[in-house]
């Protein structure tokens, strides 16, 4: 499927195509939360990285989060979040780590998206004591990462486009 997304104040648009356009994966962690919003959580596809074209990139930007380890050591992740640097809007994020991946924010898609049997909600532990969790009966929880990739969900339900 051909998804087609864009910034708030319109300077940039992208498309790119999805096998994986169903919006299920909410992750609740302080990244995601702090650069997305949207209900204290975002909510990532699959793209393919090839397919990506992109109108207005003079206004993109990058941002690479500080992680910090278990052990307290912090460092910059190796991701790359694409942002407007004019309204501040998250776009996608990229991996070098999966090169022929983009990952579109929902929130940034214009595109019709279906809604999703299910959801899985990850990264809960990370989650502001604020922030609620609307769980359907069919939804999992993870304290940090789930056990399927966004493919492997998409392949198990059957909804691979």
């Amino acid at each position: 499927m051909l998804l087609s997304g864009s910034c708030h104040c319109k300077k940039i648009g992208f498309t790119l195509l999805s096998r994986h356009t169903y919006p299920f994966n909410l992750c609740y962690c302080e990244i995601c939360r702090k650069t997305a919003g949207g209900g204290g959580y975002a909510i990532n596809l699959g793209g393919e990285a090839s397919s990506l074209e992109v109108e207005g990139a003079e206004y993109l930007s990058i941002y690479k989060a500080k992680l910090v380890d278990p052990d307290g050591v912090s460092h910059v992740s190796s991701a790359e979040r694409r942002f407007c640097k004019v309204c501040g809007s998250a776009l996608w994020l990229w991996d070098p780590s999966w090169p022929e991946l983009i990952h579109p924010f929902a929130s940034a898609i214009d595109s019709e998206l279906p809604p999703s049997p299910e959801q899985t909600h990850l990264m809960t532990a990370h989650k502001a004591n604020w922030v609620g969790i609307a769980r359907g009966e069919k939804d999992q929880i993870f304290l940090e990462y789930p056990d399927e990739s966004i493919a492997e969900w998409h392949i198990r339900l059957g909804l691979e486009v």
